[in-house]
């Protein structure tokens, strides 16, 4: 037992000689006790035939010289037993410096951004204060505003900065970790910081080491470090495109800005590694991560040489939030022509999943090269990582070489692409016609919501905590601006006017889009049914009546709006596609564009020209507001809350007022009824129209933005836009009863005018899009409840979309002529039979003009024809037989008598009658029996005999 502890104290002993360890006789006791304990990377000799231990000559030559006369010599050349003294970075030394004198020092000026909240720590000193914050909001970032270092007298720190962020990041982030220790020590003791080597890089700002010993003193040294302390950097003066990064780029700080496509989940990355050596159990900590697997190079034993057998230790190793995302090239900036760019963005930390798929965000990083994983999986050989057995040591027990990764193919084999380790993210507010800019307000107190880092507003929050939440990220004259707009006079009105002001007139359209971008009231059931909010619209108009253009301002004006056309979109492209991770080789769930306007507006352009199978794909995402999928192994039930906003062309190219809207455009029932809005623009001539009209457009052309000048601006308008759908209003008493009293009217008229009449059924949908609108109406004006008036604005708005069906009138013949002149201009829904007017005309001797016409609007000779029907109908089903002539008309004129003031009147109404009953027996509605059987020619009369009418057998009484 003693020779092996002894074995152990000197094999561990770095002082000691390795020759010490032999006895006076020679024999190799201690070393082979040593030996027997660790496992050497050196090849033993083969094994002798006795089980004693080996003796000297019984080994290789090559073992001998290195072990007696080439050990000593290593161990003084040994660069890890010297004292080398690390090389400083002088300037990194004295970036971190200054750049812990300006966080220590800045003082905000307190004009420029909004007065913090009450409960903010009252400190005149920015970033001290946002230390604080901190610990009070425990968070792990400090955001640094770059117009503050630009700020300094000298500009050469932000110039340091952005030419070598990657550089001075370490040195930066310890500056960070002084202050910390400085201001808020027990906040720093208790999450301890990791120290790479690279970070430990010369200890010359003072009181580093301290803070350090004190820091690793608070916790056991297997304890993780749940907290990293890091930096992010906004507002700088320039937003670079993704196309335009090079190689230049990298290592500087620079901010990019796009729109994210995918997002991976969040990941743990190995930040800074513990490895165990395999042979002498040695402990090397805190080996930072290259954005690969690295492992040392060397063991840092002067008798161990192994560059191989690693294992690594989870528990002493730290690891960090890791999140990959996928940004495109923003649509305004790719160039004609080309296709848009991607670039992978890591996110690590705290500002994990706050960039969603869809968003348009800026990115504030640097560039870096990482190797391209995804090219070794391309067809043919594939590159694994296999355990390489063929250069195995001869002893075997040292593990062999390890899992040889990325490090055994070559250069050649490898090939690498740039990717955007980002340290902030923020979004991208800025319209399609801007150019992208970032102007934060940070407030020391309020830090997250004041740079728009606290994520979208719950909706089972109240509406004044979400009112709060907003205020806290504007500053004072923005809040000062926008009390102005919502206690002002008709600013529903004025809403409407500011909104898409190139685009002349269409004063209705608006005031849907308005509508529509403020939303209704999301409700949820005790049961957990969702009823839905979101407005849709949809545009049908004749051609070059703008259409297009509200479709495109409006994607312009909200940040999250997706613009899709009808025939170049798929049902999978709507909706959600499965496909094919390129790195990991899973099935994954790529977002379509209703996925991706989640929570705004999917604008959808030629919606008649979809096919069928397209749009009943989006039948389940305008009701229930989710897209279901069960593809590939994969069942997943996602959200896609948004509003559709469609145009559609009709289906002769202009609108034919004279058939119902379903029969102008190519849609079904169904997904008609899910429009809660349908807006019929005309291109009618009007000389007054057209004379402002052109000389708008002639305006513009010559004037460009001086043409128009709206009352409010873009960023006014998505301001108060923002704060009105923080409002939750709800009914008043009055506005309920009104709601249903307006409900049964729309009813009432859909059912008496007769299917075909109306553009589209009235149904229960209708009553929820009254509902909305109301509440939408009252968001607009930033209240609380619902009002009648609101009722009535939203029940104008829901009838100017049913138009009603324009009729030709009906020309009943007159008795003298016995023939009828007229015929009836009908759709596809009306009862009537077509062939009969034509044929009667074609009859008609050319010579012979007709003697007197009686012509009647349709509205009139449908209620007409109904009541004669109903009357008919009655008879029939309670006695078995028909009404008479005389029967029928004078029930007839019993109903309206009181509409009569004179007997001339009766007359005259009665001949009408008479005339409509001749009409419907041509157009087989009725049928007249006489005696025996049916009467032959219906004009025929025939003194003393009765005439009874049944009804035809052809005649649909269910439609009348």
């Amino acid at each position: 037992m003693s020779s092996i502890v002894d074995g152990l104290i000197r094999s561990d002993n770095p002082e000691l000689d390795f020759a010490a360890g032999r006895r006076p006789n020679g024999t190799p006791t201690a070393r082979n006790g040593h030996n027997r304990q660790r496992s050497s990377p050196r090849p033993y000799g083969p094994p002798s035939e006795s089980n004693g231990a080996l003796s000297d000559p019984e080994g290789f030559p090559d073992d001998e010289v290195v072990g007696i006369r080439g050990t000593d010599r290593n161990r003084r050349q040994d660069p890890m037993r010297k004292e080398v003294s690390k090389v400083a970075d002088q300037v990194g030394e004295k970036v971190a410096e200054e750049f812990e004198n300006f966080m220590e020092n800045y003082i905000e000026d307190i004009t420029l951004s909004g007065a913090p909240p009450s409960s903010a720590v009252t400190s005149d000193k920015y970033y001290i204060a946002q230390i604080h914050g901190l610990r009070i909001y425990n968070l792990s970032t400090l955001y640094v505003d770059f117009q503050h270092l630009m700020s300094l007298p000298n500009n050469i720190l932000a110039n340091a900065i952005a030419n070598d962020y990657y550089r001075y990041l370490p040195f930066l982030t310890r500056a960070l970790h002084n202050l910390i220790a400085k201001y808020e020590p027990r906040y720093f003791k208790e999450h301890r910081q990791p120290a790479s080597a690279s970070s430990q890089a010369g200890t010359s700002v003072a009181g580093n080491v301290s803070s350090q010993a004190e820091s690793m003193g608070g916790k056991t040294t297997n304890q993780q470090t749940d907290k990293l302390f890091t930096l992010a950097f906004y507002n700088l003066p320039l937003i670079s495109r993704v196309r335009q990064l090079r190689t230049a780029s990298i290592g500087k700080l620079l901010s990019i800005s796009g729109t994210v496509t995918r997002t991976s989940e969040v990941r743990p990355e190995l930040y800074l590694a513990t490895f165990i050596c395999e042979a002498c159990r040695s402990v090397i900590p805190n080996v930072e991560q290259t954005f690969r697997y690295t492992e040392p190079t060397q063991c840092p034993n002067a008798t161990c040489g192994n560059r191989q057998g690693w294992r690594l230790d989870i528990r002493q190793s730290t690891f960090v939030d890791w999140q990959k995302v996928r940004i495109q090239e923003n649509s305004s900036e790719i160039p004609t022509g080309s296709m848009p760019r991607t670039m992978d963005v890591i996110l690590r930390g705290e500002i994990v999943d706050r960039a969603k798929a869809g968003e348009k965000c800026v990115f504030t990083g640097t560039l870096i090269v990482v190797p391209d994983v995804s090219q070794l999986g391309l067809p043919g050989v594939r590159p694994e990582a296999t355990r390489d057995t063929r250069n195995a040591p001869r002893g075997g027990d040292a593990g062999g070489s390890g899992v040889t990764g990325l490090k055994a193919l070559g250069v050649r084999d490898l090939t690498y692409r740039m990717a955007f380790l980002s340290c902030m993210v923020t979004p991208d507010t800025s319209t399609p016609g801007q150019a992208a800019n970032q102007q934060l307000n940070g407030q020391s107190g309020n830090i997250l919501a004041s740079l728009n880092q606290t994520g979208t507003v719950d909706p089972h929050d109240t509406g004044d905590q979400a009112q709060d939440a907003y205020l806290q990220s504007l500053t004072t004259a923005e809040i000062d601006d926008l009390k102005q707009m919502v206690h002002s006079d008709h600013i529903y009105s004025r809403l409407v006017n500011s909104l898409a002001p190139m685009v002349y007139g269409h004063e209705i359209v608006k005031k849907g889009l308005l509508l529509q971008l403020m939303g209704g009231v999301t409700k949820e059931t005790p049961e957990g049914m969702k009823l839905r909010g979101d407005i849709n619209i949809c545009i049908v108009g004749d051609p070059s009546t703008s259409k297009s253009q509200f479709l495109k301002y409006i994607c312009s004006f909200l940040p999250r709006a997706v613009y899709t056309s009808g025939k170049a979109s798929s049902a999978a492209g709507l909706t959600a596609a499965v496909v094919k991770d390129e790195e990991t080789g899973d099935f994954t769930i790529e977002a379509g564009a209703l996925m991706l306007a989640d929570n705004g507006i999917c604008a959808i352009d030629e919606f008649d020209k979809m096919d069928i199978a397209d749009q009943v794909a989006i039948h389940e995402a305008m009701e229930q507001q989710t897209i279901s999928i069960a593809k590939a192994g994969i069942q997943a039930t996602l959200n896609a809350r948004t509003s559709i906003l469609a145009a559609a062309n009709p289906v002769g190219g202009r609108y034919n007022r004279k058939t119902t809207l379903r029969a102008n455009i190519n849609m079904s029932a169904p997904i008609m009824s899910r429009f809660d809005l349908f807006f019929v623009i005309l291109d009618e001539c009007n000389e007054a129209v057209d004379r402002h009209l052109a000389e708008h457009i002639v305006a513009i052309h010559r004037l460009r933005d001086e043409a128009v000048t709206p009352e409010f601006s873009t960023e006014q308008l998505q301001r108060y836009i923002r704060f009105a759908r923080t409002f939750k209003p709800e009914f008043s008493d009055e506005a309920k009863a009104l709601l249903v009293s307006k409900y049964r009217e729309l009813r009432n008229d859909d059912a008496q005018g007769g299917i075909g009449r109306n553009s589209y059924r009235i149904t229960v949908r209708q009553l929820e899009s009254l509902i909305r609108l109301s509440e939408a109406i009252a968001k607009a004006n930033c209240v609380e409840d619902v009002t009648p008036n609101f009722v009535r604005e939203a029940f104008n708005l829901l009838r100017q979309s049913i138009i009603s069906v324009e009729k030709d009138d009906v020309e009943v013949d007159d008795e003298d002529e016995g023939e009828v002149d007229g015929e009836v201009e009908r759709d596809g829904d009306s009862p009537m039979a077509e062939a009969d007017g034509d044929d009667d005309e074609a009859r008609e001797p050319s010579a012979q003009p007709p003697l007197r016409r009686t012509k009647i609007t349709y509205d009139k000779y449908m209620a007409i024809l109904n009541l004669l029907v109903r009357r008919v109908n009655d008879e029939e089903t309670s006695t078995g037989e028909g009404v008479e002539h005389e029967d029928l008309l004078v029930w007839y004129l019993e109903q309206k008598e009181d509409d009569f003031t004179s007997q001339e009147e009766v007359e005259t109404e009665r001949e009408l009658v008479g005339k409509v009953v001749k009409r419907m027996l041509k157009d087989n509605i009725l049928m007249q029996i006489r005696g025996e059987g049916l009467v032959d020619d219906p004009d025929a009369e025939s003194e003393g005999e009765k005439r009874v009418y049944v009804l035809h057998p052809n005649c649909a009484v269910e439609e009348m």
